[in-house]
Protein backbone atom coordinates (compact mmCIF):
# COMPACT_ATOMS: atom_id res chain seq x y z
CA UNK A 1 0.00 0.00 0.00
CA UNK A 2 2.91 2.35 0.69
CA UNK A 3 4.24 1.67 -2.80
CA UNK A 4 0.81 2.41 -4.29
CA UNK A 5 0.59 5.65 -2.34
CA UNK A 6 4.03 6.71 -3.51
CA UNK A 7 3.22 5.87 -7.13
CA UNK A 8 0.06 8.00 -6.97
CA UNK A 9 2.05 10.79 -5.31
CA UNK A 10 4.56 10.73 -8.18
CA UNK A 11 1.75 10.81 -10.76
CA UNK A 12 0.33 13.89 -9.04
CA UNK A 13 3.71 15.61 -9.09
CA UNK A 14 4.01 15.00 -12.83
CA UNK A 15 0.96 17.22 -13.39
CA UNK A 16 1.97 20.24 -11.29
CA UNK A 17 2.85 23.59 -12.82
CA UNK A 18 5.72 25.81 -11.56
CA UNK A 19 3.14 28.02 -9.86
CA UNK A 20 1.67 25.02 -8.04
CA UNK A 21 5.10 23.90 -6.86
CA UNK A 22 5.49 27.33 -5.24
CA UNK A 23 2.08 27.25 -3.52
CA UNK A 24 2.03 27.24 0.31
CA UNK A 25 1.10 23.80 1.67
CA UNK A 26 -0.76 22.85 4.83
CA UNK A 27 2.62 22.45 6.55
CA UNK A 28 3.31 25.85 8.10
CA UNK A 29 6.09 27.67 6.30
CA UNK A 30 6.52 25.01 3.63
CA UNK A 31 5.66 25.28 -0.04
CA UNK A 32 4.53 22.31 -2.13
CA UNK A 33 8.16 22.00 -3.25
CA UNK A 34 9.32 21.86 0.37
CA UNK A 35 6.82 19.14 1.27
CA UNK A 36 7.93 17.01 -1.67
CA UNK A 37 11.60 17.51 -0.77
CA UNK A 38 10.89 16.45 2.81
CA UNK A 39 8.75 13.49 1.79
CA UNK A 40 11.58 11.87 -0.15
CA UNK A 41 14.53 13.09 1.93
CA UNK A 42 14.79 10.00 4.14
CA UNK A 43 14.83 7.44 1.32
CA UNK A 44 18.09 5.73 0.61
CA UNK A 45 19.58 6.60 4.01
CA UNK A 46 21.19 3.81 5.99
CA UNK A 47 21.09 3.63 9.81
CA UNK A 48 24.31 5.63 10.18
CA UNK A 49 23.08 8.34 7.84
CA UNK A 50 19.76 8.59 9.65
CA UNK A 51 21.58 8.88 12.98
CA UNK A 52 23.86 11.56 11.55
CA UNK A 53 20.87 13.59 10.36
CA UNK A 54 19.09 13.25 13.70
CA UNK A 55 22.29 14.32 15.47
CA UNK A 56 22.60 17.36 13.20
CA UNK A 57 19.03 18.18 14.16
CA UNK A 58 19.98 18.01 17.86
CA UNK A 59 17.87 14.88 18.30
CA UNK A 60 14.57 16.68 17.74
CA UNK A 61 12.28 15.39 14.95
CA UNK A 62 11.64 18.93 13.71
CA UNK A 63 15.37 19.58 13.69
CA UNK A 64 16.12 16.43 11.72
CA UNK A 65 13.39 17.32 9.23
CA UNK A 66 14.84 20.80 8.84
CA UNK A 67 18.26 19.31 8.09
CA UNK A 68 16.80 16.98 5.47
CA UNK A 69 14.82 19.79 3.89
CA UNK A 70 17.92 21.97 3.70
CA UNK A 71 19.76 19.14 1.95
CA UNK A 72 17.00 18.57 -0.62
CA UNK A 73 15.37 21.98 -1.06
CA UNK A 74 17.75 22.96 -3.84
CA UNK A 75 16.71 20.08 -6.08
CA UNK A 76 14.45 20.88 -9.00
CA UNK A 77 10.93 19.45 -9.30
CA UNK A 78 12.19 17.10 -12.02
CA UNK A 79 14.96 15.83 -9.74
CA UNK A 80 12.54 15.26 -6.86
CA UNK A 81 10.13 13.36 -9.09
CA UNK A 82 13.02 11.23 -10.31
CA UNK A 83 13.80 10.33 -6.70
CA UNK A 84 10.19 9.21 -6.22
CA UNK A 85 10.63 6.96 -9.26
CA UNK A 86 14.00 5.72 -7.98
CA UNK A 87 12.48 4.53 -4.71
CA UNK A 88 9.11 3.00 -5.67
CA UNK A 89 9.03 1.06 -2.39
CA UNK A 90 10.02 2.36 1.05
CA UNK A 91 13.50 1.51 2.28
CA UNK A 92 15.27 1.88 5.59
CA UNK A 93 13.54 4.06 8.17
CA UNK A 94 10.35 4.58 6.16
CA UNK A 95 9.90 0.81 5.79
CA UNK A 96 9.61 0.43 9.57
CA UNK A 97 6.40 -0.81 11.17
CA UNK A 98 5.62 -2.84 8.08
CA UNK A 99 5.82 0.23 5.84
CA UNK A 100 3.34 2.23 7.91
CA UNK A 101 5.77 5.12 8.27
CA UNK A 102 6.02 5.49 4.50
CA UNK A 103 2.28 4.98 3.99
CA UNK A 104 1.33 7.52 6.65
CA UNK A 105 3.93 10.08 5.65
CA UNK A 106 3.11 9.75 1.96
CA UNK A 107 -0.65 9.97 2.49
CA UNK A 108 -0.63 12.95 4.81
CA UNK A 109 1.89 14.91 2.78
CA UNK A 110 0.03 14.21 -0.43
CA UNK A 111 -3.04 15.72 1.20
CA UNK A 112 -0.92 18.63 2.46
CA UNK A 113 -0.37 19.39 -1.21
CA UNK A 114 -3.72 18.44 -2.71
CA UNK A 115 -5.87 20.45 -0.33
CA UNK A 116 -4.34 23.91 -1.01
CA UNK A 117 -4.34 23.13 -4.74
CA UNK A 118 -7.99 22.03 -4.70
CA UNK A 119 -7.07 18.57 -6.00
CA UNK A 120 -9.26 16.27 -3.89
CA UNK A 121 -9.21 12.50 -4.27
CA UNK A 122 -10.82 9.37 -2.88
CA UNK A 123 -8.40 7.41 -0.68
CA UNK A 124 -9.16 3.65 -0.63
CA UNK A 125 -10.71 2.55 2.67
CA UNK A 126 -8.23 -0.28 3.14
CA UNK A 127 -5.37 2.19 2.80
CA UNK A 128 -6.56 4.97 5.11
CA UNK A 129 -7.88 2.74 7.93
CA UNK A 130 -4.45 1.58 9.20
CA UNK A 131 -3.06 5.09 8.79
CA UNK A 132 -5.74 6.58 11.03
CA UNK A 133 -4.73 4.38 13.95
CA UNK A 134 -0.99 4.63 13.32
CA UNK A 135 -1.13 8.44 13.20
CA UNK A 136 -2.63 8.43 16.69
CA UNK A 137 0.38 6.72 18.22
CA UNK A 138 3.29 7.53 15.89
CA UNK A 139 5.93 9.31 18.05
CA UNK A 140 6.49 12.13 15.58
CA UNK A 141 2.80 12.88 14.94
CA UNK A 142 1.56 12.36 18.51
CA UNK A 143 -2.04 12.56 17.36
CA UNK A 144 -3.36 11.01 20.55
CA UNK A 145 -2.43 14.18 22.44
CA UNK A 146 -4.60 16.30 20.16
CA UNK A 147 -7.70 14.12 20.27
CA UNK A 148 -7.58 12.85 23.85
CA UNK A 149 -11.02 13.00 25.45
CA UNK A 150 -12.85 13.14 22.12
CA UNK A 151 -14.58 10.27 20.34
CA UNK A 152 -13.68 10.34 16.64
CA UNK A 153 -16.17 8.74 14.26
CA UNK A 154 -15.69 8.37 10.51
CA UNK A 155 -18.87 8.90 8.52
CA UNK A 156 -17.60 7.16 5.38
CA UNK A 157 -15.69 4.28 6.96
CA UNK A 158 -16.30 1.76 9.74
CA UNK A 159 -13.82 3.39 12.09
CA UNK A 160 -14.01 5.13 15.44
CA UNK A 161 -11.67 5.84 18.31
CA UNK A 162 -11.71 7.27 21.81
CA UNK A 163 -14.33 8.32 24.30
CA UNK A 164 -15.96 11.60 25.21
CA UNK A 165 -17.91 14.13 23.16
CA UNK A 166 -18.13 13.04 19.55
CA UNK A 167 -16.53 14.63 16.50
CA UNK A 168 -17.54 12.98 13.25
CA UNK A 169 -16.68 13.48 9.62
CA UNK A 170 -14.92 11.96 6.60
CA UNK A 171 -11.96 9.70 7.36
CA UNK A 172 -9.56 11.94 5.45
CA UNK A 173 -10.65 14.96 7.48
CA UNK A 174 -10.17 13.00 10.71
CA UNK A 175 -6.67 12.03 9.60
CA UNK A 176 -5.66 15.61 8.93
CA UNK A 177 -7.07 16.70 12.30
CA UNK A 178 -5.12 13.92 14.03
CA UNK A 179 -2.07 15.28 12.24
CA UNK A 180 -2.74 18.76 13.60
CA UNK A 181 -3.53 20.47 10.30
CA UNK A 182 -5.28 23.77 10.77
CA UNK A 183 -8.50 24.69 8.98
CA UNK A 184 -9.84 21.12 8.92
CA UNK A 185 -11.79 20.86 12.19
CA UNK A 186 -14.61 22.84 10.54
CA UNK A 187 -15.24 19.82 8.31
CA UNK A 188 -16.26 17.79 11.37
CA UNK A 189 -19.48 17.99 13.37
CA UNK A 190 -20.47 17.25 16.95
CA UNK A 191 -19.73 18.60 20.42
CA UNK A 192 -16.19 17.22 20.39
CA UNK A 193 -15.14 19.75 17.75
CA UNK A 194 -14.92 22.47 20.45
CA UNK A 195 -12.00 20.68 22.12
CA UNK A 196 -10.29 20.00 18.81
CA UNK A 197 -10.63 23.62 17.74
CA UNK A 198 -9.09 24.81 21.01
CA UNK A 199 -6.12 22.47 20.63
CA UNK A 200 -5.42 22.84 16.91
CA UNK A 201 -6.70 26.19 15.72
CA UNK A 202 -5.39 28.36 18.58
Amino acid sequence: MAAQERAEFACLLDTLTPQQWATPSLCAGWTVHDVVAHAISYEGLGPREVFARVARGRFYPAGANAVGLADYRGRSPAELIELFRKYPRPRGLTASFGGLIALTDGMMHQQDIRRPLGLRREIPDERIAPVLRFALFAPVIRGILRVHGVRLVATDLDWSFGSGPEASGPAESLLMVIGGRRGVVSELSGPGTAKLTERIER
